[in-house]
């Protein structure tokens, strides 16, 4: 029987390199349904098991990436707080291919052109495993939260709202 073969992304490629273990889920998806909502629904899982990785630009800092379960909001004003801006905006969409090398639904935590601050919500912090972007829309990897945070130096932080 023949082995499925992983498709390689730069976040694939990362997690390989550096020995995190993860596996891969590909899923159905269009323009119409690339949600966390429907990521979860065609994975079986919850939708709070799904995290949405979106970037933002703080006044101080510049971009910096947030890491938040797909039933939540990111709260700017709690993500500002954290990151030491006085103020943070959500990157422009036409900015984020150009800025992380990903695209508006197949943006992951990992493998951006630049590494960036990288703030997990607090609620991923207990959580023996969550899935994210594996950078191409479709495609979800399940891995341990606290391992990336690891990877990327990133942060456990209360950033969401409901």
């Amino acid at each position: 029987m023949a082995k499925k073969k992983t498709v390689k992304t730069n976040a694939v490629r990362m997690l390989e390199k550096k020995k995190i273990p993860f596996d891969v889920y590909e899923y159905a998806w269009s323009e119409e349904h690339m949600g966390a909502k429907d990521a979860a629904e065609d994975l079986g899982v919850k939708e709070s098991e799904i995290y949405k990785t979106l970037v933002a630009v703080g006044n101080k800092t510049g971009p910096i990436v947030a890491v938040v379960p797909g039933n939540k909001e990111l709260d700017l004003k709690k993500i500002a707080k954290v990151s030491h801006n006085k103020k943070v905006d959500m990157l422009p969409m036409k900015e984020l291919e150009p800025l992380t090398g990903y695209i508006h639904g197949g943006c992951s935590p990992v493998g951006m052109k630049k590494q960036f601050p990288t703030y997990f919500a607090i609620e991923a912090k207990e959580m023996p495993d969550f899935r994210c972007s594996a950078g191409m829309r479709g495609l979800q990897m399940k891995v341990n939260p606290q391992l990336l945070a690891d990877l990327l130096r990133g942060e456990f932080a209360d950033i969401t709202t409901e």
